[in-house]
């Protein structure tokens, strides 16, 4: 199928923080849009006075800005002097599209790239700094594990969601998929530590039927001690899934070796609700999956193919030795090459008395 394209603001805001300001930054407005896999370019200019300031000494950083207000560091540059932090090393470099440019590309776009990014330029003892929200294209979904409904401390949750190819989504994220008609009756968790559950159709056993539609949140929960669900975001992947046709019915063991002698895996639950959100995949035929679940993707809803509504049908967790299902496969693309940052340099220049 055919990538999303990337997609970015054109248009700069002003951040300024004095009429005398050495330095000041301009970022994009809004958010920038990408996918899993993808490349982005962050847009962040400065501009300096007096402009005559020796280069090498500005000093760019990017950081990564969580909303419980935690850093992580992702690039910083002084002079020639670069270093990338962490999981962004070998994927990150500045566009270098002119002078004041301090635009940082990220390449190989994970899920976890997703969220808020901060420019920061430093002359001296001035600075500025600047914002950037990195969004994903994707899905939300909900989920629980076999053992049942509300079994999940927040760390479990975590784990549940990598588990199945996905990270727990944020609210952002959350509403997006309520404004776009997620209905779900159950609780759970998300990245912030939040729980919460959106809901499109009110009824009494969902917060009563006279309160309006919305997202409820329960607010901020103990991680360690308190159960929920869990509601999960995953993007594009770089594959395809597909029912594998088979004349007869499997068991779950079964199923597993099906999707490897066809040179390929059996699905993961994220993979299988990117593949109906984003490649449209479209089987009713229900299948096995990798957590042991019988699922199917509805794209245009008909009769006996389980409701109105489009989205992944559940049918839990049965027997695994039950011989009653199909199976849903996952094979990867083995002809893209990944694209990398180049190599970060940290070759200091001989009248430089800074550190990065």
């Amino acid at each position: 199928f055919e990538q999303p394209s990337d997609k970015i603001e054109t248009c700069f805001s002003f951040s300024l923080e004095d009429d005398t300001g050495a330095v000041i930054v301009q970022t994009a407005p809004g958010k920038v849009v990408t996918h899993r896999g993808g490349t982005i370019t962050l847009p962040c200019r400065y501009h300096h006075e007096p402009e005559d300031v020796d280069p090498n000494r500005i000093r760019i950083k990017w950081t990564k800005v969580s909303d419980a207000f935690q850093f992580e560091d992702v690039f910083v540059e002084l002079g020639r002097q670069q270093k990338a932090f962490g999981s962004y090393r070998g994927r990150v470099s500045l566009e270098r599209a002119g002078p004041g440019d301090a635009s940082v590309i990220i390449h190989n776009i994970t899920l976890q790239d997703y969220g808020r990014y901060e420019c920061e330029v430093t002359n001296d003892m001035e600075d500025d700094t600047g914002f950037v929200n990195l969004d994903l294209e994707g899905v939300v979904f909900p989920y629980y594990p076999p053992s049942g409904r509300y079994k999940l401390n927040y760390h479990q949750a975590e784990e549940v969601c990598r588990q199945q190819d996905a990270i727990l989504a944020s609210h952002a994220q959350l509403h997006k998929a309520w404004l776009e008609g997620l209905d779900w009756c159950n609780a759970g968790w998300l990245e912030d530590g939040s729980v919460q559950y959106p809901i499109s159709q009110p009824r009494d056993q969902c917060g009563r039927k006279d309160s309006p539609p919305g997202v409820r949140n329960y607010g901020y929960r103990h991680k360690d001690d308190e159960c929920y669900d869990a509601f999960c975001f995953t993007s594009n992947h770089n594959g395809r899934v597909y029912f594998l046709k088979r004349f007869k019915k499997v068991n779950y063991l079964e199923a597993v070796k099906a999707c490897q002698r066809d040179d390929a895996v059996i699905a993961k639950v994220g993979q299988l609700y990117a593949a109906w959100k984003i490649q449209l995949l479209d089987r009713c035929e229900a299948g096995w999956v990798e957590d042991g679940s019988i699922r199917y993707p509805i794209v245009n809803p008909r009769t006996r193919c389980g409701g109105p509504e489009p989205g992944v049908r559940n049918l839990g967790f049965p027997d695994k030795k039950f011989r009653l299902y199909g199976v849903y496969c996952f094979r990867r693309n083995t002809d893209v090459q990944s694209t990398q940052a180049p190599k970060e340099t940290i070759t200091k220049p001989a009248n430089s008395t800074r550190s990065i």
